[in-house]
């Protein structure tokens, strides 16, 4: 059973606006010939990694809400140069819409078992909801319709 991590999109204020970021990344990864895979730097390495590299996802916490994931291909810890350790968390560069979950905040990340991930959405479901306004979508699922 592979395990997830979750951490908080700071300064991110939608799904939409985060897969702006990764693809704009993907195009200068592109322009400097280097892989196309979406990386995000953190200060701890993850001590599961073997599990997490059994099909984990880094989930995403926008604006208190789980609701979106990437699938995790690697873990790389470095040290900068600074000398201070750090870990890359490599995933592939697709984001892939869940259902929206509320999430307190949280420092880091953490780890986040399978049987507790939210569900990912189906296309018409993910472009239907995607579509609507933030706070609109905010009000249906805090009333139980979402």
């Amino acid at each position: 059973m592979p395990l997830h991590l979750i951490k908080l999109a700071v300064g991110c204020d939608s799904v939409k606006e985060l897969k702006g970021w990764v693809a704009e990344r993907m195009q200068t990864a592109k322009k400097k010939g280097l892989p196309q895979h979406h990386i995000h730097i953190t200060r701890m390495v993850p001590k599961r990694d073997a599990e997490i590299l059994a099909g984990g996802s880094l989930y995403w916490v926008i604006k208190g809400e789980i609701a979106a994931r990437e699938k995790i291909i690697g873990i790389e810890p470095f040290r900068d140069k600074d000398g201070i350790g750090r870990c890359r968390i490599v995933m592939q560069p697709k984001v892939v819409s869940v259902s929206p979950r509320p999430m307190r905040p949280f420092q880091g990340w953490r780890y986040l078992t399978d049987d507790s991930v939210p569900p990912d959405l189906g296309k018409s479901a993910a472009g239907t909801i995607a579509a609507m306004p933030e706070p609109m979508r905010r009000e249906l699922r805090d009333l139980g319709l979402l």
